[in-house]
């Protein structure tokens, strides 16, 4: 048994963490006894109330904000989609341009393709090789047509760090709202919603130990925003419907770990991810490792095993668990397009892996993962190397790098 009571050694935690035992507590009372609708005028309503109003407090705590900023959400993507769509239905008609960067999540390049269908322009600026968003074409890019940029802080699969902080004190110079997808990045790296100087800001319980399906929203005082739903007036109208509470409370409980946890689970986990590389690199002759040396998550890991299919490495151990950098669509591999974007060969991006750390993750189960790794890179090796348009029959299918 692993340090995360699982059967494998758990290195995907960028796909999502286990919910911590404190989050589980917290939550327990409000799937049972405390089963109140917040907006009852008894003592169970009041109750789930308060426990609702507790957690956006802890909330608005971890990023610096006013707690009456936290709209809570069904997660990162419904947190992304009401930012980015929200902000459109308000912006005026002189203002039809949206600023990216090249690598987002699907959770925000696809409303942004939705309005781009409908007739918005998008910028997508380009990363460096480092995967670092070109921080000075981000700037070329801004004008007084901008509506919105929408910048992730933290890449998911290389864990690369944008500069947010300066490309929105320029953007909100020129007018622009600014929007940050900050799933990645909270729990793992300090988060101030001042300090970067965003309007929008999106958070998902279930990459900080929380629960699935729930996550929020800091909306900023004053962000002109239009709701994706309609109904009643829960959260302020930007989000009706009953709210999660059992959720919701996880999702603050999670929110008061990170606040107590980050400066030492950071240093921690940052040494054994650099171990991973040091053991890795000496293993595997001619691997590459895509996450930058500095301005990167402390947990992440994206690496290149050299004349091999990263799917058919994870194949061969199961007993690990973690994403490749390549999605299989009918049958064939797919370079990761992160990895394209920042100019790395189709070949390279197929035998991409990411191995993300968390909270629970040992040293006894890196130097394992070691030999796990080493040890498929070397058996596949020996044999013919695959070919994109000829995929070698592996015991799994690759579903891709998840969020």
């Amino acid at each position: 048994m692993t340090s995360e009571g699982s059967a494998v050694i758990y290195l995907d935690h960028n796909a999502t963490t286990p919910v911590a035992p404190e989050v589980l507590e917290a939550m327990l009372p409000y799937l049972a006894a405390e089963f109140g609708n917040p907006s009852s005028d008894h003592g169970l309503g009041r109750r789930a109330r308060h426990a609702v109003d507790k957690a956006r407090a802890q909330v608005a705590a971890l990023i610096g904000a006013e707690p009456e900023e936290v709209v809570f959400t069904s997660g990162g993507t419904e947190s992304n989609n009401l930012a980015i769509r929200g902000v459109a239905a308000q912006a005026p008609s002189t203002r039809r341009r949206i600023v990216t960067s090249a690598v987002e999540h699907p959770a925000t390049t696809a409303p942004l393709a939705l309005l781009e269908a409908s007739g918005w322009t998008l910028t997508r600026v380009p990363v460096a090789a480092s995967g670092i968003l070109e921080l000075d074409a981000a700037l070329g890019a801004l004008g007084d047509d901008v509506a919105l940029v929408t910048v992730m802080l933290a890449q998911n699969e290389t864990g690369a760090l944008m500069p947010v902080a300066e490309l929105a004190a320029a953007a909100r110079a020129h007018g622009a709202v600014v929007h940050t997808d900050a799933a990645q990045a909270i729990g793992k790296i300090p988060v101030s919603v001042d300090d970067l100087g965003v309007d929008l800001l999106s958070i998902a319980a279930h990459k900080c130990y929380g629960p699935k399906g729930v996550g929020a929203l800091c909306v900023r005082r004053g962000t002109p925003l239009s709701p994706l739903v309609l109904g009643a007036d829960q959260e302020g109208g930007l989000r009706p419907g009953t709210e999660n509470v059992a959720g919701i409370v996880g999702l603050g409980a999670a929110a008061r770990l990170a606040i107590d946890h980050l400066a030492s689970d950071a240093a921690r986990i940052a040494q054994l991810r650099d171990d991973l590389w040091t053991a890795l690199s000496a293993r595997v002759d001619g691997a590459l490792r895509h996450t930058p040396d500095d301005a990167s998550l402390p947990n992440t890991l994206l690496v290149t095993f050299p004349g091999v299919l990263g799917a058919d490495v994870l194949a061969w151990v199961p007993e690990l668990a973690a994403s490749t950098g390549s999605a299989c669509h009918a049958g064939e591999p797919t370079p990761n397009a992160t990895l394209l974007a920042m100019g790395v060969s189709p070949e390279a991006a197929l035998g991409a892996l990411r191995l993300s750390l968390g909270r629970g993750t040992t040293r006894a189960e890196i130097e394992a993962a070691v030999e796990l790794l080493a040890g498929a890179h070397g058996t596949l090796a020996a044999t013919t190397p695959p070919s994109p348009t000829s995929p070698r029959t592996s015991p799994s299918t690759s579903k891709g790098t998840p969020r």
